[in-house]
């Protein structure tokens, strides 16, 4: 990791940005590409894009998503409090009692989730499960006027006040490190090759927008189709299994710590899998494997069909508490998966062909 590193990556798990309002993270994250990529630019879908060598042929795109899941106004009532709906998929028991940041016109405005208390609600209450619907956020306001005056309408997103935080050793937690911090990557393995060229390949590292709510491919189909890259590596998180009560049968494993974890399946292309395990061994990086017989839920389910197809692979953080507030990751898993980026897109030759035989 460079020394720029930890401020850089605090920077931007702390830049509110849920999808489709990604604005804040993207701008965090430019800035920073800017020191040191040969060009920086985004597009009208919001997707970030920072290129080292980019005419270079093989042409790598690295894609790591930089919107989190949030909330959004949909009603203000009489007495101000306002009353929401989910941007991207919460367990809505984590949202019971929260604090929050109420993106509004003029600037951010704090609120807390407000729900009936348990003193008063009826013993068939207390078993069911808490609703989006059931909750409200409060904003200490007395009217909807009074609401208006604050900044804040119809529309505007919201997300979780959880701060960033260092845990023991080299863990972290926080909102938004799905996916956050696989932007966070692949800007930090552009670093490395803009230090340490590729002697070949090309590479432009995207943080593409709206993957949580991304039905129709979100960014990331709209940046592949631009960049129409040769081969594409995208990085996202993945559930460790290192904690109580998981299913090691249906998941595998992936430790929090232990490395990065390449997928295997329909989606990630065979021969980009093969290259990053040759990479990782070459670099002596631990890694896991995990299989996807079907869709990754990930940016890699919309690249690999763009264009006429794009090979792709998929490179995952293992992460604890994923959709919640306090999500838990490894710094060191961050730095390896960066290197073994740079290492993959070292070992491409000019003229490498992916095609199946």
């Amino acid at each position: 990791m460079s020394a720029e590193g930890p401020s850089f990556l605090e920077r931007l798990l702390e830049a509110p940005g849920p999808s489709g309002f990604e604005s804040a993270p993207a701008r965090v994250w430019r800035a920073e590409a800017e020191g040191f990529a040969d060009r920086v630019w985004s597009d009208v879908t919001g997707n970030s894009f920072a290129a080292v060598a980019e005419d270079r042929r093989p042409r790598v795109m690295l894609a790591g998503h930089v919107d989190e899941i949030g909330l959004q106004v949909t009603y203000v009532d009489d007495d101000g409090f306002l009353y929401v709906d989910p941007i991207g998929g919460w367990d809505p028991q984590v949202l019971v009692a929260q604090r929050v940041r109420v993106l509004g016109r003029d600037g951010e405005v704090a609120g807390v989730m407000g729900k009936k208390p348990i003193h008063l609600m009826k013993p068939e209450e207390r078993k069911k499960v808490t609703e989006p619907r059931d909750l409200w956020v409060d904003l200490g306001a007395e009217s909807r006027d009074e609401v208006t005056e604050m900044g804040v309408g119809i529309g505007d997103p919201i997300v979780l006040a959880a701060p960033f935080l260092r845990l023991a050793g080299d863990r972290i937690a926080s909102r938004a490190i799905d996916n956050r911090v696989g932007a966070y990557v692949v800007l930090e393995a552009l670093r490395i090759l803009a230090e340490s060229p590729a002697p070949a390949a090309g590479t432009v590292a995207v943080a593409t927008t709206q993957e949580e709510i991304g039905t129709s491919g979100g960014g990331a189909r709209s940046s592949a189709y631009s960049l129409d890259p040769d081969v594409a590596l995208v990085v996202d998180v993945t559930f460790s299994t290192d904690v109580p009560d998981t299913n090691k049968k249906e998941l595998g494993e992936a430790k929090v710590g232990g490395g990065p974890t390449l997928t295997r399946g329909s989606v990630t292309h065979p021969g980009v899998f093969e290259a990053l395990r040759s990479a990782a061994e070459e670099e002596g990086i631990a890694y896991s494997v995990r299989a996807a017989p079907r869709a990754t839920h990930t940016d890699a389910d919309a690249i690999f069909l763009a264009r006429s197809g794009i090979p792709t692979g998929l490179i995952s953080i293992p992460n604890r508490y994923m959709h919640s507030p306090n999500e838990v990751v490894s710094v060191g898993d961050l730095d390896r998966t960066a290197r073994l980026i740079a290492a993959f897109i070292r070992n491409l030759e000019e003229g490498v062909d992916f095609s199946r035989r």
